[in-house]
């Protein structure tokens, strides 16, 4: 891991999405540049992944990646995140029991609410439990203050951002149609193509498709739409085409899906970028003239520590793309021996603050005839009409995601149905027992047809919720530290009044989407315990609303034209530290109405062009 110079063009602090796309752009360009990554470095293929994946005794978003999370691997004792050099969050620790318990729970929990987002730290693996949805931002995204009087502005505008989402969907490689993404103010260049065809609708879809047509909510069209992929529907960027193995989370078993170790490794390939895994950055040095002189790193060997090295590293520039979460933590340890008490990069006081993700509410019911889930991709289709309008002056908007799974999200299905057959029991609610007696236990025959039956109608529906930017919701430095003697770091969650009301709006779309098709709806309220559950007022009667994680972490040092009023400006460069550049989707003013990594992706290229212009 040692440098073969002693100062870079460039040093950049985290090897996912933003960073990897960056990296590339200046290898390109010629540039020196040294990525330094917390977590394991980029695997030579991902056999070892994929193993761990098999032989996890939960299959989560996390599992097939490094540290394992359990000790001993295999068992379902989960591993004490306190003896991690590079801890990172799971869904695991989102129970009732255990969400503010630092010896299961990475993130430092203070409520009022579970946030329930996680992510890797792996070479280029906070996307690897990416679905692939590669939406466009709307026109009013942009510009919610001033058309709906909620949240604030962007610094920048659809228009402007235009050229480098087509740079992006290169990238990335996203198989669309333009014909179905030009809808609530999207418009793209003239004689503008995707890289690749649309990737096919399910069975699924259409018999969503077909039983809401001509459906409105609140005056607005309930339509079926295409969804954007990062996925190959021809081969491209030597991936291959996507088999429909229906397990794009938490991994693509063929690799057909992008991930950010596509960028990572092209950016090596350039023979300009050097990548030194297993390496934590640690403090932000700021000299005298306010800029960034240094970033100093931990380095360790064994995932559970100690440290084996530090140092410190030099560029000319600095990017520090360790997402909404781990990089205000590095800015908010970097006090500079009490000359920034608050901060690098946080003269405006807003490193940390506004963080934001899409709760989401799931809704899940049975088909009358089967609709043949747990084929394609995970995804392939959604509403998207519903994510623009007049409501959003009183409430959030969202998106609907149409889910190919049937009710592996939901319920950790065909598992949990199989077992309910086999033993005796009734936890999906597909086996019923007859009055006063106890549910029937299926074998041979009978359990093939009980399964073929119900699994083939299963479908579900994930409303995507626009959450609100609130100061009050922020990341900061836990007394609990890691290993290499860094604290960890705290998260103070809750959700606002305008995004409990666009649950309501999800709940009540769901129930008549679910009506159209003549499905039986199973959704079942979360426990009253639950830390990802709210209570809220529906036509007089109090509904208890669970929400789940997207894993979409946006907003805590926010992008704007006030620099008393955020971090950076619209090339995602501090506003305090000139040679400073903050990238990933914690720059976003409000998490919008899409899934937000072509985003990063498109304003990773802006970013990369600004530093490219400020080198020379």
């Amino acid at each position: 891991m040692s440098a073969a110079q002693t100062e870079y063009d460039v040093v950049i602090v985290g090897a996912g999405a933003a960073g990897s796309i960056i990296a590339k752009q200046l290898g390109l360009a010629g540039k020196t540049v040294l990525l330094l990554e917390a977590g394991a470095g980029v695997p030579p293929n991902i056999n070892a992944f994929m193993q761990r994946f098999y032989t996890s005794v939960a299959k989560t978003p996390e599992s097939p990646y490094t540290p394992d999370l359990f000790t001993p691997p295999g068992s379902g004792d989960l591993t004490d995140p306190s003896t991690l050099a590079a801890g990172r969050p799971t869904v695991l620790t989102l129970r009732a029991d255990n969400w503010q318990n630092p010896h299961q729970a990475y993130l430092i929990q203070e409520g009022p609410k579970a946030f329930a987002s996680t992510y890797e730290r792996v070479a280029g693996g906070t996307m690897r439990h990416w679905l692939g949805t590669s939406l466009r931002f709307l026109p009013n995204d942009f510009q919610m203050e001033t058309v709906y009087q909620q949240e604030v502005n962007w610094p920048i505008g659809y228009d402007e951002l235009d050229p480098w989402y087509c740079k992006a969907e290169a990238e990335i490689g996203v198989s669309a149609n333009v014909a179905d993404q030009s809808y609530l103010g999207i418009t793209f260049p003239p004689g503008y193509s995707y890289p690749m065809p649309a990737i096919p609708h399910s069975l699924v879809d259409d018999a969503v498709d077909a039983a809401t047509q001509g459906m409105t909510f609140e005056g607005n069209p309930v339509t079926v739409t295409g969804t954007p992929a990062g996925r190959n529907s021809q081969p491209y960027q030597n991936r291959r085409v996507c088999a429909g193995n229906t397990n794009c989370i938490p991994i693509c078993p063929i690799q057909a899906k992008y991930d950010p170790s596509v960028s990572l490794n092209a950016a090596l390939d350039t023979g300009k970028v050097t990548l030194w895994p297993q390496t934590v950055a640690s403090h932000v040095r700021i000299a005298d003239d306010d800029t960034v002189s240094g970033i100093d790193y931990i380095q360790y060997q064994q995932v559970t520590g100690p440290a084996t090295g530090a140092g410190t590293v030099q560029a000319k520039v600095y990017v520090i793309a360790a997402h909404a979460i781990e990089t205000p933590r590095l800015l908010l340890m970097s006090t500079n021996d009490g000359r920034f008490p608050d901060g690098v990069a946080n003269r405006s006081g807003c490193v940390g603050r506004n963080l934001m993700d899409h709760p989401l509410y799931l809704a899940w019911a049975l088909a009358p005839q089967p609709i043949w889930p747990y084929r394609g991709p995970l995804a392939t289709a959604g509403i998207e009409s519903l994510r623009d309008g007049d409501f959003r002056k009183e409430r959030a908007a969202f998106r609907i995601e149409i889910g190919n799974e049937g009710w592996n999200f939901a319920i950790g299905d065909p598992d949990t149905t199989t077992l309910d057959f086999i033993n005796g029991m009734n936890v999906s609610g597909l086996n019923p027992p007859p009055a006063g007696g106890t549910p029937a236990a299926l074998w041979g025959s009978a359990l093939v047809a009980a399964l073929n039956d119900g699994l083939s109608r299963q479908f579900r529906l994930g409303f995507l919720v626009e959450q609100s930017p609130e100061s009050t919701n922020y990341v900061s430095l836990s007394s609990e530290l890691d290993p290499l003697g860094l604290p960890r770091p705290a998260i103070h969650y809750d959700l606002s009044d305008y995004t409990k009301k666009g649950f309501v709006a999800a709940k009540q779309v769901a129930d008549q989407v679910f009506a159209k098709m003549g499905a039986k709806q199973f959704t079942t309220p979360p426990a009253a315990n639950d830390p990802t559950s709210f209570d809220y007022d529906v036509d007089g009667v109090t509904t208890r609303f669970k929400y789940f994680g997207a894993g979409h972490i946006v907003g805590t040092y926010r992008m704007g034209s006030d620099p008393t009023k955020s971090v950076v400006d619209a090339n995602q460069r501090s506003w305090d530290h000139p040679n400073l550049y903050l990238v990933g989707s914690g720059t976003f003013p409000t998490v919008t109405t899409a899934n937000p990594t072509l985003t990063i992706a498109a304003f990773s290229l802006k970013t990369a062009a600004a530093i490219l212009a400020q080198l020379g």
